[in-house]
């Protein structure tokens, strides 16, 4: 299971960088999908509001697993959360792998990137 989910990641990184130019990583990805769920299309961001597109990444990918709950959008029609439960004591890396696998399983469920992308056997 954890290896299906390095590689899945590792394909969608390969994927995203191709398409923007430049290394990604977790925190990039959860920017990309913050800048996507917030659905404003790319502009300047300043350092907290990255902050912030990170963490509305962070609420909307582990909203499925129970830990977050989406309770509206703000006066600038940023979502917003609660948390519904603490998040597990984990490992940094068990951490990752809960955060890489919740953004697989957004990605794939909404359709974002064609699911054969992701779930190839090869590593793009």
């Amino acid at each position: 299971m954890i290896y299906s989910i390095e590689k899945q990641f590792k394909n969608l990184v390969k994927y995203l960088e191709e398409d923007f130019g430049h290394d990604i990583d977790t925190h990039g990805v959860l920017y990309i999908l913050g800048v996507q769920i917030l659905g404003v299309g790319y502009q300047k961001f300043t350092k907290e509001q990255k902050t912030d597109l990170m963490h509305i990444a962070l609420c909307t990918v582990l909203e499925p697993y129970g830990y977050y709950k989406f309770t509206g959008m703000d006066e600038q029609n940023w979502p917003h959360f609660e948390l519904v439960k603490n998040l597990p004591k984990l490992a940094q890396r068990e951490q990752q792998m809960l955060i890489k696998e919740a953004i697989i399983e957004y990605i794939t469920v909404n359709d974002i990137i064609d699911e054969s992308i992701i779930k190839s056997k090869d590593t793009i």
